[in-house]
């Protein structure tokens, strides 16, 4: 064993804040049935997590060990995840008369997307455990990233995916050696095929925020916006919500990073971004309510974004009142014009996602929410390689 500078110490509840060991394979909270967070020694952490020793790092996003929580390095496994470029939105600053516009541009992961980081840090896990076969419901990238990660650690792969997923992501996961299933409906009902085939099977079911790693991958956007900052927190990150676990994670980075000393108190208003036809977290944010309810018929094509309830959804409500945040609906026209926008202004590609977020900054923008002197960060979750199909409408008359 060669042992990782990881200071993981347990899980935690993340409604009643009751504690479990970290020695088993756990998914949700034995007490609540809600999501597990990893916690670490921050203590501990600090003393060989500095800004200096992160500059002579590995290029990936398992620089920052002492807060992931795989123990054994050989467990590690990487396609090169994470580093991915922030950079200054220099044209889009003039348009939307932003001084300080950044775009965190996921799309650079391996197999396109944010994913990579949160499926690279749970089948990692997975391997540590010793599961040999693991299972997931996904409405597309993170389906192909489970399955690329998979194969690289010789752990069996089993997807389930409505049938309307995008074709580059089924297609991906076949590549990739993953059993497919396709389902008829939306994400919820492959979720119910996919723990039935759990139980069945004996398979272990990586679903959004029904284990506690997805979480950890994917706050390592969080840690790499602030060091890629100067190690100065944004005044606000845009994100497009489905799951939640990217929202999720980027908060718990922050805080980890303020308890370090690395960062000082300073929180980053936080925007939830959800599809108008699949918008059950701006709904019950904009009711006050503490759960959400799930959105009958979700129609979008931004399939990252057709989530009908994200089971994380009273964290994600804590996060935008704690942080003086908000949530917000993009419909898909808008999403199109934010592609294109995108690509001709900044050069970037981006999917349906990453187009919902720069409409919702320019919304933002005109209705006060954003200053002209705020620092705002807008993360473009990933291709749009992987929607052609969807996009070609908008993109090439044939």
């Amino acid at each position: 064993m060669t042992k990782t500078l990881s200071t993981y110490e347990y899980l935690q509840c993340s409604l009643t804040g009751d504690k479990f060991s970290n020695d088993i394979p756990r998914r949700l909270s034995p007490s609540s049935e809600k999501p597990l967070l990893a916690r670490y020694d921050l203590e501990k952490a600090k003393e060989t997590m500095t800004k200096e020793s992160l500059l002579s790092r590995r290029n990936d996003m398992w620089k920052y060990e002492e807060i992931l929580p795989v123990l054994d390095d050989n467990n590690i496994v990487s396609l090169g995840e994470g580093n991915t470029p922030l950079m200054r939105m220099n044209n889009l600053s003039n348009v939307l008369d932003i001084k300080n516009l950044y775009v965190k541009d996921e799309s650079n992961n391996p197999t396109g997307s944010f994913k990579a980081r949160g499926l690279s840090a749970a089948i990692s896990k997975a391997k540590e455990f010793g599961i040999k076969g693991i299972v997931m419901p996904s409405a597309g990238n993170a389906a192909g990233a489970m399955s690329a990660y998979a194969a690289k650690s010789k752990i069996a792969a089993n997807v389930f995916m409505p049938k309307d997923a995008p074709l580059a992501n089924k297609m991906e996961c076949i590549a990739f050696g993953a059993n497919v299933e396709l389902v008829d409906g939306f994400i919820s009902d492959a979720g119910k095929a996919s723990a039935i085939a759990a139980e069945k099977y004996d398979l272990f079911d990586i679903s959004t925020l029904k284990e506690p790693f997805r979480v950890e991958g994917k706050k390592t956007m969080g840690l790499e916006i602030v060091e890629q900052l100067g190690w100065q927190v944004p005044d606000v990150i845009i994100y497009p919500t489905g799951g939640g676990t990217g929202i999720v994670g980027i908060w718990k980075a922050i805080n980890e990073l303020e308890k370090m000393g690395l960062v000082n108190d300073k929180k980053p208003k936080m925007v939830c971004v959800q599809a108008e036809g699949c918008s059950p977290l701006v709904d019950a944010f904009e009711k006050n309510e503490e759960y959400a309810v799930p959105f009958e018929n979700p129609k979008t094509l931004a399939a990252g974004m057709r989530v009908p309830l994200a089971v994380g959804d009273f964290i994600i409500f804590n996060i935008l009142k704690e942080s003086k945040g908000t949530a917000i609906r993009i419909n898909d026209a808008e999403m199109l014009e934010g592609v294109s926008l995108l690509s001709k202004e900044e050069g970037i590609f981006a999917a349906p996602e990453g187009g919902a977020v720069l409409r919702a900054t320019m919304k933002l923008r005109e209705n006060g929410f954003i200053e002209k002197s705020d620092k705002v960060v807008v993360v473009n979750t990933g291709s749009a390689y992987k929607y052609l199909d969807a996009m070609q409408k908008t993109f090439w008359n044939d």
